[in-house]
Order: C-alpha cells, then sequence, then structure tokens
C-alpha cells in the first residue's frame, strides 16, 4: 500500500513518506521541491514542460513561472554536483527541465508490520458481488459493513475498521499479506448473489498465519432474513475466533430494504466534497421517510448537518440545532448503537455540554470498543480540552484499528501533534495527499509559522482563505469545544504568527 522510492548518485528519494536521504542521512528539502523532484525522478531522461512541472508542485493553483526558477535553483544547489560533475538536473530552454541521472526503481518502500494484538484479531475482506446486476454491489458492501460492525461490537476482538477494509476491494493480494499489512491474525472473505428475492451468501474464515481454514459456510435464504444471516455469521465467527457465544445487545435493524441500501450508499460520500455531501443529504431523507423507525439514517444525516458547517467555512445557529437532535433521535431509536451515540458525543462537545458528551463518548466506547471514528472524533475534543497526551494516544488508537483511514483522521493527528509541540510531524502529516486540501491547511500554516517558516504557513494561509473565505481566529476560537486557556492561545499564537485574519 506503500509508493515507489527512487534511488540515484547518494541519494534515496521517498515520495510517499516526503523524504530525502542522502547516504542514509536526511536532506532537509521543502515540500514543493520534493513533489518536483519526484515528478523528474519519475521520468528520467525526458524533458517535462514548465506547465507540467508547476502543476505537479502547486496543484490546481495559478503561480508564476519565477516560482518554479527558484524551487529548480534550491534543488541543485541541495543536491550538488553529480559524480560527473554535471547538474542532476539540466535546462530546456524555454521549454522546461529534464533530469539527467541514472535513476534506479526501488519499488515498493516495506511498512514495518505493526505487531499483532493480544486478542483475536480479524479483517472482514469486501465481499465480492457475484450476480450478474452490478447494482447489487452496494448489497454487498452493505453486508461487509454490517459484519465488521457486528463483529468489531465484541469486546474481545480486535476488529479491523471499514475504511481499510474496503482498501483492498478490487485487488488481488494474498491473504497473508493483506493480514501482515493490517496486522491480524484472521480474514474473513466471501461472496453474495441477490436475485429474485433469494440472497445466497458463501463465507469462510481464514487463520492468515498457517493458512487454514477454520470455518466456512454457504447460506440459502429469503432476501427478507438477510439481517438473521448476518447474526448468524457473526456468531459463528466469534465461537470459532473465542470459544464461546458473547452476545452483544441487539441493534435496531431497518425493516425496509431499500431504506438499508440507500444508507449504505450514502455512507460512501460522507468524507467526500460539498456535491457528494448533498447527494448523501437526499439519499438519507428518503430512507428516513421510508423507515421512519431506523436510526441509522438520522445519525448519517446529523453527521451530514455538521459537514455542511465544514463545507460552508462555519457553523450556523440552524445546522447545528437540526444536526443535534437529529442525533438524538438515532439514539432514542437506537440505544444500543456506539455509531449513533459518539455522533451525538461529538455534537454535544460542540455545544459546549461536555458533562454529557463524555458520558455519550463512554457509552459508546463500552458498547464498542473497536468503534475507530470513536477514538479520532475523541482525540479531537481531548486536544482542544488541553489534554493533549490522551488526544494523541486516541488518534494513535484509531490508526492502528483503521490503517487507511478518511482523510479527517490525518487533520486531527496533525491538530495533536500541533498542539504537542511536535511541528515537524505535523507538518509531514497534513501535507499528505490525503488531507492537504482540507481545511487542515489552517493546522499547516500555523506549525510552519511556528518553525519560522514565514512566506510558506503565508502561502498555505491563502490557499486555505480560497476555500474559507469568511473564516477568521475570533469565530474559530468561539465555535471550538475549547475548555483550557493555554491551548486556546496556542492555537491562536500560530494563526496570528501565519497571518490567518483576527
Amino acid at each position: 500500500m506503500q509508493g515507489s522510492r527512487f534511488a540515484f548518485g547518494p541519494f534515496v528519494l521517498d515520495p510517499g513518506a516526503g523524504t530525502l536521504l542522502r547516504n542514509d542521512d536526511p536532506v532537509a528539502v521543502g515540500y514543493r521541491g520534493l513533489k518536483l523532484l519526484a515528478a523528474l525522478a519519475e521520468r528520467p531522461g525526458e524533458i517535462l514542460a514548465k506547465a507540467e512541472l508547476m502543476d505537479a508542485a502547486w496543484p490546481g493553483t495559478a503561480v508564476e513561472e519565477g516560482n518554479l526558477t527558484v524551487q529548480i535553483a534550491q534543488l541543485r544547489k541541495l543536491l550538488g554536483p553529480a559524480a560527473d560533475g554535471g547538474e542532476w538536473i539540466t535546462t530546456v530552454p524555454r521549454v522546461g527541465y529534464r533530469f539527467t541521472g541514472a535513476v534506479e526503481k526501488l519499488g515498493d518502500a516495506k511498512r514495518k508490520p505493526p505487531p499483532l494484538p493480544s486478542k483475536p484479531s480479524i479483517a472482514v475482506l469486501p465481499f465480492v458481488n457475484v450476480s450478474n446486476d452490478p447494482e447489487q454491489e452496494s448489497f454487498a458492501d452493505g453486508l461487509t459493513e454490517d459484519l465488521i460492525t457486528d463483529l468489531s461490537r465484541v469486546s474481545g476482538l480486535f476488529v479491523i475498521a471499514r475504511n481499510s477494509a474496503f482498501a483492498y476491494k478490487g485487488k488481488a493480494m494474498d491473504v497473508r499479506g493483506i493480514a501482515e499489512d493490517l496486522g491480524v491474525r484472521y480474514l474473513l472473505e466471501g461472496s453474495a448473489r441477490r436475485a429474485a428475492g433469494r440472497v445466497r451468501i458463501n463465507a469462510q474464515l481464514v487463520d492468515a498465519v498457517s493458512g487454514d481454514h477454520l470455518w466456512a459456510e454457504r447460506f440459502d435464504r429469503s432476501l427478507e432474513d438477510i439481517f438473521a444471516v448476518q447474526d448468524e455469521v457473526t456468531g459463528k465467527i466469534v465461537e470459532a475466533l473465542l470459544g464461546r457465544l458473547r452476545a452483544a445487545p441487539p441493534r435496531n435493524r431497518p425493516k425496509n430494504l431499500e431504506a438499508y441500501d440507500l444508507c449504505v450508499r450514502a455512507r460512501k460520500l460522507m468524507d467526500d466534497s460539498p456535491q457528494s455531501a448533498r447527494e448523501a443529504h437526499l439519499m438519507l431523507a428518503r430512507a428516513v421517510s421510508l423507515d421512519p423507525g431506523y436510526a441509522e439514517p438520522y445519525r448519517w444525516l446529523a453527521m451530514n448537518h455538521w459537514m455542511g458547517w465544514v463545507h460552508s467555512g462555519g457553523p450556523t445557529e440552524a445546522n447545528r440545532s437540526v444536526a443535534l437532535e437529529l442525533a438524538r433521535k438515532a439514539v432514542a431509536l437506537d440505544p444500543n448503537d456506539a455509531g449513533c451515540h459518539w455522533v451525538l458525543a461529538y455534537l454535544l462537545a460542540y455545544e459546549r455540554s461536555f458533562a454529557e458528551a463524555d458520558a455519550e463518548f463512554a457509552k459508546a466506547i463500552e458498547l464498542d470498543p473497536n468503534e475507530a471514528d470513536a477514538w479520532a472524533a475523541l482525540s479531537d475534543i481531548a486536544v482542544l480540552d488541553g489534554r493533549v497526551k490522551e488526544g494523541l494516544e486516541h488518534i494513535r488508537k484509531a490508526f492502528r484499528l483503521n490503517p487507511f483511514p478518511a482523510s479527517w483522521y490525518y487533520l486531527a493527528l496533525g491538530q495533536a501533534q500541533y498542539a504537542a509541540g511536535e511541528y515537524e510531524a505535523a507538518v509531514e502529516t497534513l501535507r499528505r495527499e490525503e488531507t492537504y486540501h482540507t481545511s487542515s491547511r489552517r493546522f499547516l500554516a500555523a506549525s510552519l509559522a511556528q518553525l519560522g517558516r514565514i512566506d510558506e504557513a503565508r502561502a498555505e494561509v491563502e490557499l486555505f482563505l480560497v476555500g474559507n473565505p469568511h473564516f477568521s481566529t475570533r469565530h474559530w476560537a468561539a465555535t471550538e469545544p475549547l475548555r483550557d486557556a493555554a491551548t486556546l492561545e496556542h492555537f491562536v499564537d500560530g494563526f496570528r504568527k501565519a497571518g490567518v485574519p483576527e
């Protein structure tokens, strides 16, 4: 799951990790320089046009050619002369630049696999849709997600989160490699076929260490029995891994399968663009009208309204009120769903109802100790409360449960690193592709400013304000759930140094 590295002369460039080594020693190269060097080293000997290089280093941003000239000059100075005394990067007048050194592509950088947890650990791989109808893809995905949720609620298991399991969808990899990648011992894989009111599910549980198949079964049932099948599969796996069935409190199940399908499709749009958020809103509103007693669409609608705050640059009173009401409704309909509780907890914290928020977070983790999103959300709130060490522990736990998460995890990690004074680490986190184009740029700018890199910080503020034109430090301080004066002052200080509007 890692990117390729490039070796030339005494250097090794790892674009994915954002590092350049000379004889195994780190070279201090800026973000733009790293992007330019990666683009050139990937195609040695080829002439890359100036426009192409500027797009690699400043994607989606109009910049003057002089910026490219400055970055190339800095790269040449950092790299020094090549072995033959010439330059690594040559200029092709009026056209662009070319990398002239011999480059060896080293392939994937091997990430050290995480150690196995002390309890039985499992990942549920995306079930394969074996029907002839591509429209049934969301049904297979929903089955996978529900099995992940049901297993996650068993306290005796360690369960990898949905985002990371779906990173392998459609990829041909051996089970041992996937298990090692995710740091788990067991994998559940299978297929689903839905047609003419019937559903056929094949599932098998594999021990990736020994290669043994611990359990396998085929289910051929009426579509109306799908949730009973899910419960049965969960029970069989728990029994195989723990030796006995430990039933978690039952969750609220949908009575309308169309509402269920709409929720499955909407989940995938929650972390995406404002346009996707609007599509998700329509799907979820329809799900509520079809099945008003089903908790899940209310939970996601609450988050949908909250994401509306993010995309519009700040919360409005109306959206806050509606989101909180929807989250309370979700918990009332399904008090055994950890997701409903952490969403309510998060929104309550933003309303500064801290005691109630703390209780809801505690309930979410009691119901599902493997709920990675709950740990990530709790990290955000803990950091803003001044409990920075605790916040770092929470976000690291979230990443262990969800190694390939949604972009907002990186924002939470970068924010925690800034609060801890780990500015270099924060810059590295917040410049990752997963989060770089989100509102995380405000924390990136603050981190750069604290490192004394004022010009870079101001450039990031300009880019941030393009997408958040109404943002101000005063408004941010008034609306974030900040309980600790020192933490507030630390963030405000970074924003001011970076040039964020007061």
